[in-house]
């Protein structure tokens, strides 16, 4: 019979310990290789549905800056249709605000000359004002009183 020796009974267990450690790493390299394949799909799936969202998105932009683009006509046409009726108001202001007035003023005289010739119009009394919860001064009382 064969006795094994010391060294030989290390060697053996050193060759069991690597053959445990590469069994262990040879395990990890086959789950590493399999997360790898998953996140190389993943990332292609992702390219595949991220590439027409783009496109979906950059012509969006494109179509809201042509909006913009025709708001910004529309407001600066507003502005200039607004500064136009202002200065046609101020136009027919300065035009025909002077002489209606005068107009008016010139109608407004003569009703009043017209209504001042008659003579079987009474001459109406001016009218009093009331105030609520003042009082009259003396002066005023005592010539109601006598009135």
């Amino acid at each position: 019979m064969h006795t094994v020796s010391g060294g030989e009974v290390a060697g053996i267990l050193v060759a069991v310990f690597w053959a445990i450690l590469v069994s262990f790493l040879a395990v990890a390299l086959v789950r590493l290789a399999q997360t790898l394949r998953a996140t190389t799909k993943l990332v292609a799936d992702v390219t595949e549905q991220a590439v027409p969202l783009l496109a979906d998105a950059s012509s969006a932009v494109r179509s809201a800056q042509t909006q913009i683009d025709r708001v910004d006509a529309i407001a600066s046409d507003v502005q200039e249709v607004t500064s136009n009726a202002s200065a046609l108001s101020t136009t027919v202001a300065s035009t025909f605000g002077g002489p209606l007035v005068k107009v008016a003023a010139f109608g407004y005289g003569v009703r009043r000359a017209i209504a001042g010739r008659k003579d079987d119009v009474p001459v109406r009394e001016p009218r009093r004002t009331v105030i609520v919860g003042r009082t009259v001064p003396a002066a005023r009382r005592s010539k109601r009183k006598k009135g």
